[in-house]
């Protein structure tokens, strides 16, 4: 049975991108594998700097997996910050990194570009995303296309550890690239991203949620003229929650006139309300009963923490980092 790997960070409320980029794929495919999920808070520390938060972080991402169906009986399902080894792992890689091999990567420069701080632990992100990969032994790791660059580090720092130890105690991972879908747009019209502030929350409801949606840029066109649905964000949105049948009823609206922006925005705020009904019903469920959660994490580290123990052990032995000597007196 394959090892599926892939995580999330805890960096804040998770949006509508990130359910059609990752979560959905990620609960899709727990039953093809021996699937391990965990909530990437180490990551966060790239961009966030409050204890609080980052604990909150952590519990509102694991409510919201486990609200839209994610099965802890069918996946280990964990925080990283629960398996100490991957950063033990991450160090040892380090010193298998080239800084050169750091500084291509177009992450980085996407997330300076955008706003974030540029602090060590974001430039050599990709190595601990490395460990983080390398220490379950994953053979799939499903990633969007932007983050495939990440996973040819992953296996190049697999390589050079096996190359130079003249043995595989690293798999070497394949990526699984999600199945594709446009980006997702946020209010503004760019990507949905935290980082611009753009956001429609996968459990934002009533007020905030109406509000959200009724804010979507859109064109000046009058609302008797026809339309083009394939320039317009909202109906971009429209087609993440819509059947076929759906999709083309509403983009015939659009092209036949009388038909404006915000009977378009009812629609979605419509779809997306029924969308996620059951899931936010369960999430409430849930966030009554924290210590189910708690527990569920807590068996997940644990399940994590032997895999990666096994593979550790090992690594530990050829490279002379034992947990303790035992010295001659030669």
């Amino acid at each position: 049975m394959k090892t599926i790997l892939s995580g999330i960070q805890s960096s804040g409320k998770l949006h509508l991108g990130n359910y059609f980029g990752a979560l959905r794929q990620h609960i899709q495919m727990q039953e093809q594998g021996d699937a391990f999920y965990f909530i990437a808070n180490y990551h966060s520390l790239t961009s966030i700097n409050e204890g609080e938060e980052i604990r909150n972080n952590t519990i509102d991402i694991a409510l919201d997996y486990l609200a839209l169906g994610l099965d802890p009986q069918k996946c280990t399902f964990f925080a990283q910050s629960d398996v100490p080894q991957v950063t033990e792992l991450a160090w040892i890689l380090g010193t298998f990194s080239p800084v050169s091999l750091m500084e291509k990567g177009v992450a980085y420069k996407d997330k300076v570009a955008q706003g974030a701080k540029p602090n060590i632990g974001l430039f050599t992100y990709p190595i601990l995303q490395a460990a983080d990969i390398l220490i379950y032994h994953s053979d799939l790791v499903p990633v969007g296309q932007d983050q495939k660059q990440n996973i040819e580090i992953c296996r190049d720092l697999a390589g050079k550890f096996n190359h130079n130890y003249g043995d595989e105690y690293l798999k070497l991972p394949e990526e699984h690239i999600v199945e594709s879908v446009a980006v997702v747009p946020g209010v503004d019209g760019q990507k949905m991203s935290k980082s611009y502030g753009n956001t429609i929350d996968i459990f934002d409801e009533g007020k905030t949620l109406k509000k959200k949606v009724m804010s979507i840029e859109t064109d000046s066109t009058p609302l008797d003229e026809p339309k083009d649905p394939e320039s317009c964000n909202v109906f971009a949105l429209i087609k993440l929650f819509a059947d076929e049948s759906k999709k083309q009823e509403i983009a015939e609206k659009y092209r036949a006139g009388g038909y404006g922006y915000g009977h378009a925005k009812n629609e979605l705020l419509g779809m997306i309300e029924e969308y996620f009904a059951e899931a936010r019903a369960n999430r409430k469920e849930l966030a009554n009963d924290l210590d189910t959660v708690r527990d569920i994490l807590k068996e997940g580290g644990q399940k994590a923490r032997e895999r990666a123990e096994e593979v550790m052990e090992p690594i530990r032995e050829v490279t002379g980092l034992m947990k303790s000597y035992t010295y001659s007196s030669n």
